[in-house]
């Protein structure tokens, strides 16, 4: 049976992030979301603009989806099918990173726990199922916000909350924390939502690219950092296989 065609997974999450955005997206905005080069997305773009799917304004050019296909935006991957495709990588992760682990997905400006794996030890914890967190000051939320232009561009006219006194609050340093994410692919962070407490965070992309969720792995920051509170690279990169192989999972 012949596989899926990658050109026509791009132009259907392109739609989709057009789709469920608030405004229209520069080229800029669009392939820093999906992952792509400009010159890809910009093919994409041209393409969907010919066949009237898209429409650019002559003004800004920038892009927004066709009235016709404004039913896209009700599109959004339920957070049970994601649970179910990441709960055994999510397992296997905790297993052996020995920390715990959450995966999450965007709702509401914010990111919300729909599925997570206790550290693999006696310590008492708590289930974070169902859990609201804000997307600056976790390395989950920032995978999810440096894949959501609208989002960004709120964050980066507002000052955020301050949950502790690493928290990065000021928008311009948010906006470079969003860059940061988006060249490297994953995200962390050290203290800047509890005290003690560190994350690392990469995405979960559908065919298409979209980011439609995260995963992450929690846990005491003496564990996860070194010396210098730098991420452990061990984690980034048990991390970053999770993220992917729950990425796989989509396409069967």
């Amino acid at each position: 049976m012949p596989g899926a065609i990658q050109s026509v997974e791009r132009a259907a999450a392109l739609l989709r992030l057009l789709a469920t955005g608030a405004r229209p997206l520069s080229l800029h905005e669009v392939s820093g979301s999906l992952g792509l080069p400009k010159g890809t997305a910009h093919g994409l773009l041209r393409t969907l603009v010919d066949v009237g799917f898209v429409e650019q304004d002559r003004h800004t050019g920038h892009y927004s989806v066709d009235g016709g296909l404004e039913r896209l935006s009700s599109h959004r991957t339920d957070g049970n099918v994601l649970r179910s495709l990441a709960m055994n990588w999510a397992d296997s992760l905790a297993a052996h990173a020995g920390e715990a682990v959450r995966v999450g997905m965007l709702v509401g400006g914010a990111v919300e726990v729909v599925h997570h794996v206790f550290r693999p030890d006696d310590s008492p914890q708590e289930l974070q199922t169902g859990r609201r967190l804000p997307v600056h000051a976790t390395a989950i939320g920032k995978v999810l916000l440096a894949a959501h232009p609208v989002l960004v561009g709120v964050v980066g006219t507002q000052e955020a909350a301050a949950f502790t006194s690493r928290t990065v609050t000021e928008p311009g340093a948010l906006l470079r924390v969003v860059q940061a994410v988006r060249a490297a692919g994953w995200a962390c962070e050290v203290g800047e939502h509890e005290p003690g407490r560190a994350e690392v965070a990469a995405p979960v992309r559908d065919p298409g690219g979209l980011v439609i969720g995260a995963v992450s792995v929690v846990g005491d920051v003496e564990r996860l950092c070194d010396g210098r509170l730098q991420v452990r690279r061990g984690f980034v990169d048990q991390v970053v296989d999770c993220a992917h192989n729950v990425s796989a999972e989509m396409r069967h």
